[in-house]
């Protein structure tokens, strides 16, 4: 219980900065992370690909 009230205070305080930087700053910034979140998906299904053709 305890961790799931620091995850929402914690998206909280993530979500009251994102609220006071300008409109194109924060969609550029949300931009990067989906491109971060794009590559580490494609990196992590390559590697297991690869892991699963070497057994």
């Amino acid at each position: 219980m305890l961790f799931l009230v620091v995850a929402l205070l914690v998206l909280l305080v993530v979500l009251g900065a994102a609220s006071s930087l300008p409109l194109p700053v924060a969609l550029g910034l949300g931009a990067v992370i989906v491109v971060w979140l794009a590559v580490f998906t494609v990196k992590e299904r390559r590697r297991r690909t690869r892991v699963g053709e070497v057994r």
